[in-house]
């Protein structure tokens, strides 16, 4: 069976990457651009640097900073006014992942048509999205390369999962002095969403070559170097290694796919508007402690990128072993403890338990858990 990798066609990364990006952006001919972002980029003065590069570039810009943590298909509608009202010809995209999923969405719908809720699923779009330009602040969801897509509807409460090779942007943008002023909070939320990918790939079933090397090459980075960026944000060497590590990841993720951190991670954010790498890095060492019963070698693996001396372990050891050196990295860095802290209920574990498996058709988790399954993660993780 063949295998696809799956990565922007550009990608500029290290100090000064924004100003290069810029440029980029006008050598591809591009005249009218919909910028996309939030209005924390806009009230830190980031849209409007933006802004003035393009200005620079005789580029004309129209803004669209409405959208939420969780971007939701009225964001996208909202976005898609504003593009079609200027006719615009690319969309940039500033901020975490928030920012690049509204963005693709509505790049998506912009050039198929319809409503964002016709291309859920895999690979439902036509044609290519309109040109998107990733330009990306935070360092964790690597969404700025990613053919993933995640909206929230607010009707259903529930997030939908778009994994579409349009959706894939044309050029991302990692330049580590815009993430500088990341909170630590938040610095920790994205580094254990990048941490939850690359294990979450280590131990697909569709890893390779390839993905093995991304995913535990960026365990590796976020082992060095997501304590001192959460601690010491203004470290840029620290920032920077984080921005190579959450983009490992997401090569990683991006073509060996997901397991069920993720699936049950969506479920949360949806029904109670909550952080999505805050619900992953609650979720990760339980859901690994699932997979250890098919996944041990790999999570033996896991340990020793972690910096564990693995060599007289057993697999099964080896696997506690990850999971515990995840535990302390979360609490190093001051991630709740359980998903009580984050204000979800018993009551809702079984909806919460059935949306996540219909979530995770098409998801590459080394075991397919049941329903009662679902749940019992869910409890132990309070």
């Amino acid at each position: 069976m063949s295998n696809t990798f799956y990565i922007p066609a550009v990608n500029i990364m290290g100090e000064n990457a924004l100003n290069d990006a810029i440029q980029q952006i006008a050598d591809y001919g591009f005249t009218q651009a919909l910028i996309v972002t939030d209005p924390g980029m806009t009230q830190l003065g980031v849209t409007a640097q933006v802004q003035g590069l393009l200005d620079q570039q005789k580029i004309k810009h129209y803004l669209y900073d409405g959208v939420q943590p969780n971007p939701t298909v009225e964001n996208v509608n909202a976005g898609l006014d504003v593009l079609h009202t200027n006719k615009c010809d690319c969309v940039i995209s500033l901020g975490g992942g928030s920012a690049h999923d509204c963005a693709k969405g509505i790049a998506l719908v912009a050039t198929n048509g319809g409503h964002i809720s016709d291309y859920e699923g895999v690979d439902v779009s036509k044609k290519p999205q309109l040109p998107l330009i990733s330009i990306n602040t935070t360092a964790g969801t690597a969404s700025e390369m990613t053919r993933f897509c995640i909206i929230t509807d607010q009707e259903r409460h529930i997030k939908m999962a778009i994994v579409d090779q349009n959706v894939t942007p044309l050029l991302s943008v990692n330049d580590p002095s815009l993430m500088a002023g990341m909170p630590p909070s938040l610095t920790a939320a994205t580094g254990m969403d990048a941490l939850t990918h690359a294990v979450e790939a280590y131990v697909s079933t569709a890893a390779d070559p390839i993905t093995d090397a991304c995913a535990i090459k960026a365990i590796e980075l976020i082992r060095d170097n997501l304590h001192e960026a959460v601690h010491n944000g203004s470290n840029m060497q620290a920032r920077e290694q984080m921005a190579y590590a959450q983009f490992l990841a997401g090569m990683a993720f991006n073509n060996a796919s997901l397991g069920y951190v993720h699936a049950m991670a969506h479920q949360l954010g949806g029904f109670y508007d909550l952080p999505h790498g805050v619900c992953n890095a609650v979720l990760l060492p339980h859901v690994e402690a699932f997979n250890a019963k098919e996944a041990a070698p790999r999570l033996k693996d896991v340990a020793k990128a972690l910096g564990v001396t693995v060599e007289a372990l057993s697999d099964k050891e080896g696997a506690e072993a990850a999971i515990a050196a995840i535990r302390k990295l979360s609490q190093s860095i001051n991630i709740p403890s359980g998903l009580k802290e984050l204000g979800a209920k018993e009551e809702d574990f079984d909806t919460l338990a059935e949306n996540a498996m219909q979530d995770a058709c098409g998801l590459t988790n080394p075991i397919q858990p049941t329903h009662e399954e679902v749940v019992a993660i869910f409890k132990a993780a309070m």
